[in-house]
């Protein structure tokens, strides 16, 4: 039975660029895969000669043991019971299961085993042949019978019709996916050997890699149909549920053999990179601009690799000498399992001599540089006088259209500095440019369509001031592929949410596994991806000195199928929540710098942005992904001088972002939420919802995440001082002020006549409670019992305008305090140009507010304190502000309102108290002289004689002295007693406190006469009590 496709809605599995049609000439040719095969005719025997190397010598026959014939003979009976033919009865297939299960056993555990079954070229045939018999009869059995031609299926099968069809061949469905699942254990197995090279190439051969990109299809598709869990029963359930946990188990067998294939196997690599990256549907190609030097053309691209793959086609020695004397034996005689396939460009390998035009090149020896003569330089830059396939043999490299494309989309500043830094003048238009398009998105709905289209009126007056941006920026942003346009993409209301989002279905054999498979079973695929790209020490570069790692990592961002893939993976890690200790995580992370070693960050993050977010969730993972790469670089000096270049380049292009596009669209937000408490803007207005709000707020934090690890080196803080990162962290801190109101710790007592009783939920749990003790005066009846309360409103979501940003306070002072420290070396004062832009920016009356206690932001209180601390630290600015600001503020009238009565009684008045919600009512005490001095107290005259008491009452003044930063806690002495010590005139006990201790004292005291001043008390008032009732 021999099926076209695998179902009607995935799509084909290429064929790998090693592999073709089969000859139709041969009898005993294994069938054709699920998926259409494109043809590869045969090239006619050519008339040189093959070079003497190209026919391996003949070896011995070595006869088979005992494990291969009786795996051999359980794999043709297998093979009988999928196609039915012949017809295979429950006994021999109990003996077949015992065959199978034996020899999984033994490829488990002996290594002799594993060895003779791996260099069997039989036993891959017949694997081969099992798995293109059990796909299509699977597939019938559980998506239904596959069409004769593809354009029969004018639909895909509803997850209905698959649930019937699966609960229908539940029993033999269950038998055969145990059968194929040892079966794909032991091809995994047998690939790791003493030579694994041996097993890889015959694998290859006997064309088992195109059966496994058939199984991964099929796995994807049954396990993608979802099930109503409403309209089954539970024995149904467990039932669809455990034949698509078999499905996964088989799915995740195939990867890692998939993986085993291509470990330290080049054109292997190779070939199942172009499988999985390329689409054979026409017209599927997505043409990505990458600027002057036009469209990446994958179909260019996928010939220039099949030609690389043909060139490189040689198989190793002893797999050679195997594959030809199998040909020549039960191949040539037509003994099962039959002939190889004589595919292309690999049959010459075991062909004989003459019979096909061999164009692959001799392994071992350098590449002859003889033929590259000025004509033919100019005959390759011509394109018309040589063909393809002489083109890219006289290049030499993979691909050159990926070479061209890894020259457009790299990071700008790759070789030279050529993108400097936005200004600080851009970020502040840029900020405007924000808030007047955010304003326009919030009174659109009043305009008629024929106000919107008037120049200069509605939502299109930012227009303006965006295109000074645009040509201010146009050596800042531009070259980094990031679009001007972003503000203007935010405003268009037609944006499909679903598209925006990539719903749908996804390009690529591997996309939608990460879908499917939970943390524990997607681990193979992260392996798989970072042994395909990550260069690692000791690799060997190719014959012509390319490194093919980054080769394939630059051909994964080429493609759409690999970017897909690609955020797929990093959402994956925010779906499930996982942690920096995960293998999962760890495994990203080495994709990541994968990604980065080619200089592709840049592009990598502008495909993952979607025009609807500040930031996306994957680029909020990727910052969290390149966070835990940098912090080991950060943690110590850097040796490598070129990887150190190389993170200041990436630090440059994420502020860059940060800059021109996260803080002013996150402060646009925070200045829409303050004009709405303001009562300008109606809350209904609000133009994104809490969900987007809750994205923006973990992009924004994840980037602060990100320069709190950078900051911590010496150099990348220099930078960032250039930069004026201040500017960034003041200007959120104002927004933060302004638009969310600070939450007390405690709130007011709430005293109206409906507040719930305390015993409310008791009175109502006694009502409803028919085992509750009433006690017992209780009479039964239902006129007697009082009715219950009704039940509370369930929790509603906080609107999107209320949102709070809890957290991002306490790392924007985090970070300031990191940028106002002293340089390295230095214990004081403070950093002279920080505290120079600070105050530029008006940032210490930012920082002052941040002295209020506010519950949404805890321990910024104490954070702003060390910031105070160092900005305050050699700055006469700054203290002459602060000083004349304490002057200037003028006191609250809280003191009695008539002071000629001096027995009048207590006035109450409202104040407000840091931590507390609203206005407290407190009574101040009426003006009274002050009391006497009391008199000193008098000790005994041997309390005096005893020296060591008195030293220790003075070292526990000390002590204390030094706990709270007080200079003296106690009155020195007016008189020196008779007959004891002197306390000294100057104390003692001051001339320890260091400079640091003195300042942080005074700054504590600072941090509380600006809370004072924030919430309109002068420094020094005393005398208030709070209203019993208060308490």
């Amino acid at each position: 039975m021999t099926s076209k496709s695998t179902t009607a809605n995935a799509p084909s599995a290429p064929s790998t660029a090693a592999a073709g049609a089969t000859d139709s000439a041969a009898p005993s040719t294994p069938p054709t895969p699920a998926a259409p095969v494109r043809p590869i005719l045969l090239e006619p025997p050519s008339k040189s000669p093959a070079p003497e190397s190209a026919q391996p010598e003949k070896i011995k026959v070595r006869p088979p043991t005992i494990e291969e014939l009786c795996f051999t003979s359980g794999m043709s009976c297998f093979e009988g019971w999928l196609r039915l033919d012949p017809a295979i009865g429950p006994k021999t297939m109990a003996f077949v299961t015992k065959f199978i299960t034996r020899t999984l056993e033994k490829t488990h555990s002996i290594m002799e085993v594993r060895v003779a079954l791996a260099e069997s070229v039989e036993v891959w045939i017949w694997l081969t042949k099992c798995f293109a018999a059990g796909i299509p009869s699977l597939t019938n059995r559980t998506l239904g019978q596959l069409p004769l031609h593809p354009d029969e299926h004018d639909r895909a099968p509803t997850p209905q019709e698959t649930t019937a069809m699966i609960l229908k061949n539940y029993t033999s469905l269950k038998e055969d996916l145990h059968l194929l699942l040892k079966l794909m254990h032991i091809a995994r197995n047998l690939q790791v050997t003493p030579e694994p090279e041996v097993p890889q190439d015959l694998c290859a051969a006997a064309q088992f890699d195109q059966m496994l990109y058939q199984l991964i299809i099929l796995c994807v598709n049954v396990t993608g149909k979802a099930y109503d869990g409403d309209l089954v029963d539970e024995n149904v359930r467990a039932r669809l549920n455990e034949i698509s946990d078999m499905f996964k188990k088989l799915l995740v067998t195939g990867l890692q053999q998939a993986h085993n294939w291509i470990a330290r196997h080049d054109r292997n690599k190779m070939s199942f990179w172009s499988t999985v990256l390329f689409e054979e549907e026409a017209g599927y190609y997505v043409q990505y601009n990458t600027g002057n030097a036009g469209d990446f053309r994958p179909d260019k691209a996928k010939v220039e690799i099949q030609n690389w793959i043909e060139r490189n086609s040689r198989f190793c020695d002893k797999a050679r000498k195997l594959l030809v004397e199998y040909e020549e034996t039960l191949g040539r005689r037509g003994d099962l399992p039959g002939r190889l396939p004589r595919i292309m460009p690999l049959a010459w390998n075991w062909l004989p001599e003459g019979s096909v035009r061999v164009r692959a090149d001799d392994i071992g020896n350098p590449v002859d540089d003889s033929h590259w003569t000025e004509a033919t330089k100019a005959d390759w830059k011509d394109g018309n006088k040589l063909d393809k396939f002489e083109m890219d043999h006289i290049y030499r490299r993979v691909s050159m259209e990926v070479d061209m494309f890894w020259g457009t989309v790299r990071d700008p500043n790759y070789e030279e500095w050529v993108v400097p830094m936005a200004s600080v003048e851009f970020a502040q238009q840029r900020l405007e440019s924000c808030k007047s398009n955010l304003a326009g998105r919030c009174v659109r709905p009043s305009f008629q369509p024929d106000e919107m289209d008037a120049p200069g009126e509605g939502p299109h007056l930012p227009d303006a001031p965006r295109d000074d941006d645009a040509k201010e920026s146009s050596e800042q942003e531009h070259d980094y592929n990031d679009d001007d346009d972003l503000i203007q993409e935010m405003e268009e209301e037609d944006i499909d949410d679903d598209d925006s989002y990539g719903e749908g279905p996804m390009g690529g054999l591997l996309t939608e596994v990460p879908n499917i498979l939970d943390p524990k079973q997607i681990e193979v695929l992260h392996m798989i991806v970072k042994s395909c790209i990550l260069d690692t020490p000791g690799l060997p570069p190719s014959k012509t000195g390319e490194n093919l790692q980054k080769t394939r990592c630059r051909m994964f961002l080429a493609l759409e199928c690999g970017r897909s893939l690609l955020r797929e993976i990093l959402v994956f890690i925010a779906v499930w929540e996982k942690n920096e200790q995960s293998n999962i995580f760890k495994f990203t992370v080495q994709i990541v710098e994968a990604i980065h070693q080619n200089a592709l960050i840049p592009f990598a993050w502008q495909s993952l942005r979607i025009p609807k977010d500040i930031i996306s969730p994957a680029q909020t993972v990727l910052l969290r992904l390149l966070n835990a790469m940098l912090q080991p670089r950060h943690s110590e000096t850097p040796g490598n001088a070129i990887e150190h270049e190389d993170d200041i380049k990436l630090i440059h292009f994420l502020f860059l972002q940060f800059r021109s596009r996260i803080v002013p669209e996150c402060a646009a937000l925070m200045d829409l939420q303050s004009k709405i408490h303001g009562g300008h803007i109606e809350s209904s207005e609000f133009p994104v919802d809490s969900w987007d709000m809750e994205r923006a707020k973990d992009g924004l934090q994840q980037f602060l995440e990100l320069l709190t690890t950078v900051i911590s080196h010496p150099e990348t803080r220099q930078e960032l001082i250039n930069w004026e990162l201040s500017y960034e962290l003041i200007t959120l801190l104002k927004g933060l002020e302004a638009a969310v109101p600070k939450k007390p710790l405690v709130g007011p007592p709430d005293r109206s006549p409906h507040r719930p009783s305390p015993n409310s939920n008791t009175e109502a749990h006694a009502g409803t409670d028919p085992n509750y003790d009433h006690g017992p005066n209780y009479e039964d009846g239902p006129e007697d019992l009082p009715s219950p309360p009704p039940p509370p409103p369930p929790p509603m979501q906080e609107p999107a305008h209320n949102f709070t940003w809890s957290g991002i306070k306490g790392q924007i002072l985090h970070l300031t305090a990191a940028l106002l420290q002293p340089p390295p070396g230095q214990r004081s004062p403070g950093n002279a140009l920080v505290q120079e832009q600070i105050m530029k920016y008006n940032g210490i009356v930012a920082l002052m507010n941040c002295c209020v206690y506010d519950d949404n932001n805890r321990y910024s209180r104490e954070r702003v304190q060390i910031c105070l601390k160092w900005l305050l630290d050699g700055s006469e600015a700054a203290n002459t502000f602060l000083r004349n600001l304490v002057s200037v503020t003028p006191p609250p009238n809280v003191g009695p309102q008539s002071t000629n009565n001096v027995s009048a009684e207590a006035h109450t008045h409202t104040l407000r108290i840091d931590g507390v919600a609203g206005e407290v009512k407190v009574r101040v005490k009426p003006a009274s002289p002050p009391p006497p001095p009391p008199p000193p107290p008098t000790l005994p005259r041997a309390a005096f004689d005893d020296p060591s008491s008195y030293q220790f009452a003075f070292q526990a003044a000390e002590d204390l002295a030094k706990q709270i930063g007080v200079k003296n806690p106690l009155p020195p002495l007016s008189q020196p007693v008779q007959g004891t010590a002197t306390a000294p005139a100057d104390g003692s006990s001051n001339s320890r406190i260091t400079r640091s201790e003195e300042l942080l004292r005074d700054i504590i005291t600072l941090a509380d006469e600006a809370a004072k001043l924030a919430m309109g008390r002068k420094p020094g008032d005393s005398d208030e009590t709070e209203e019993e009732d208060f308490m």
